[in-house]
């Protein structure tokens, strides 16, 4: 007989269906502490939506509301990427990095040359007047009316020298003494919260430097008022015969030294050209400042035979730390 279809007596099945009672008792309080369990989990589940749901809506608003975050933080005197103002509205404020710089040799060389250099600036701030370091420029400026920003200072000019051509374009000229200059700017908004302005510059030192006049307008771009984003300026420049011959004239003595032809240059237009400037936050405490320009020599200035190119572009990225 095959022991797979043998049926077992009466007795063992007695006692198979208590045991099957006892199990399905067991599986049956199992089953209840089981739906339990799920209803106390479905709870946890609800309790963990509301709180959150509690807890987004509490980031929602403190990221809505960045000005309670940063303890009422005041605003740079322009909003402008050009202005730089690192106080965070008073007292000493800063900013030191490094700056990767592509541009001409010299004004109207052929020849361009890259590097990088140290960036940084310090400043004080008073109310709406700041006293600046800004590399080559030491000054004040001030806000007046909220519409008008003026700006002072003294700042370091360079001369030109026969080293600057690694390709001995200036070969046998005579170097040009470099300077400490004055200069005296003002801007004025158009509109509110300075989405544009127009504005001017004028730059004069020793008399074998001469002076320079800057006329400009530009348009800033982006809702931020803190001085980053993105700003755009046309400008023309005007320069005394002085200035403009001393970086494209030719002098007796330069011409002897390197076969140029005598050049002397009068005064009046000189250039026009466009600056693009970029600044952005990484982090609260790191800035990335990027700028490209185009210049656009006068007629005059292409026949100098210092001027090997009638125009003049230039490219910079910098990154700092503001303290």
């Amino acid at each position: 007989m095959n022991a797979m279809n043998a049926q077992p007596p009466r007795s063992s099945l007695l006692r198979r269906n208590a045991a099957q009672t006892r199990r399905l008792g067991r599986i049956a309080a199992g089953t209840a502490g089981i739906a339990s369990c799920l209803r106390n989990i479905q709870e946890a589940i609800g309790v963990t939506k509301r709180l959150t749901a509690v807890t987004a809506a509490a980031l929602g608003l403190l990221i809505a509301s960045p000005v309670d975050l940063q303890a009422k933080k005041e605003l740079p005197l322009v909003p402008l990427p050009s202005v730089f103002d690192f106080t965070e509205g008073r007292g000493w404020g800063g900013a030191l990095g490094l700056g990767f710089e592509y541009e001409n040799a010299y004004d109207g060389s052929d020849e361009y040359e890259s590097g990088i250099e140290p960036a940084g600036a310090i400043q004080w701030r008073n109310g709406n007047h700041l006293f600046f370091w800004e590399g080559i420029e030491l000054g004040w400026r001030g806000l007046t009316a909220e519409k008008w920003l003026m700006q002072a200072g003294a700042r370091y000019e360079a001369g030109l020298a026969a080293d600057d051509s690694k390709d001995g374009r200036l070969k046998g000229f005579v170097e040009r003494d470099s300077h400490i200059v004055g200069f005296l700017e003002f801007r004025r908004a158009i509109g509110k919260d300075w989405r544009n302005w127009v504005g001017g510059r004028a730059l004069g030192g020793a008399s074998d430097f001469g002076w320079l006049g800057v006329l400009a307008a530009g348009r800033r771009f982006g809702s931020s008022l803190d001085g980053t984003g993105t700003e755009i300026f046309a400008f023309s420049t005007f320069g005394t015969g002085t200035f403009i011959t001393k970086d494209f004239g030719v002098t007796r003595a330069d011409a002897v030294g390197s076969g140029l032809r005598e050049t002397k240059l009068g005064g009046g237009y000189r250039s026009t050209g466009v600056q693009l400037i970029d600044r952005r936050h990484l982090t609260p405490k790191i800035q990335v400042i990027g700028s490209a320009g185009f210049e656009l020599y006068s007629s005059d200035i292409k026949r100098s035979p210092v001027a090997r190119k009638g125009h003049e572009i230039e490219a910079a990225l910098s990154i700092v730390y503001l303290f």
